[in-house]
């Protein structure tokens, strides 16, 4: 379910509205009793409803403008959960050899509750910390890659990071079909849509990644 709050003003005013809806309600239950109280939170609760669903309009997004033709080729790589793995890690090998410069972006992801109350430390430590293990196991095959953890919303965070980083191809990771919240999102379609730039989609399947990692040699003989 995407998340309709986006800053604290928003999280504070949805609090508000519930405070006095259920002020409403418990007014019109003691001086009218139950009928009343349910007839009144009826009506307050379809009125906010409606209210919402107005102003919920589908965000247009714009593609961002940046500038290619650089001396290096840039590679943007868009990932949360699957930063680190290896099928990963093994596509931005093959596509940075030679002289090529990486910008690793890991997405912090957030609990609906954690972001409506504006607590988005944790989610950013936990994508920092993939970031940087990703990046260790990129250094360690030779490719020298900067990271930035960017917004929740992974189409922002692609946003963001080419308004300041002029990428000639995009590599977009995800878990498997069924597992990816991203697919399901549209998040891959979206990105090839708007932006003019090849894009590759890799999948990411961490269960098998460390089913393989912990079979042993005799096992694989076998």
């Amino acid at each position: 379910m995407k998340n309709p709050f986006r800053t604290e003003a928003e999280a504070f005013s949805f609090v508000l509205v519930c405070a006095v809806l259920f002020a409403a309600v418990a007014a019109a239950g003691a001086l009218g009793g139950g009928w009343v109280a349910l007839g009144v939170f009826l009506a307050l609760g379809l009125g906010i409803t409606v209210g919402i669903y107005m102003k919920s309009e589908p965000k247009v997004r714009e593609a961002a403008v940046w500038e290619r033709g650089g001396a290096r080729r840039c590679i943007l790589v868009v990932a949360n959960e699957t930063v680190a793995g290896q099928a990963l890690r093994m596509e931005i090998v093959h596509r940075a050899q030679g002289e090529a410069e990486v910008l690793v972006v890991c997405p912090a992801l957030n609990s609906p509750l954690r972001h409506w109350s504006s607590d988005e430390d944790r989610a950013r430590a936990q994508a920092q910390s993939r970031l940087d293990t990703s990046l260790a196991a990129l250094a360690e095959e030779g490719i020298e890659a900067r990271g930035a953890v960017g917004d929740a919303d992974p189409l922002q965070a692609i946003e963001d990071a080419l308004r300041t980083f002029g990428a000639d191809e995009m590599i977009i990771s995800t878990h498997p079909p069924g597992r990816s919240n991203w697919l399901e999102k549209g998040v891959v379609t979206i990105a090839r849509e708007l932006y003019p730039i090849p894009i590759a989609h890799v999948v990411v399947d961490l269960v098998h990644e460390r089913e393989g990692a912990e079979q042993t040699p005799g096992d694989a003989e076998r």
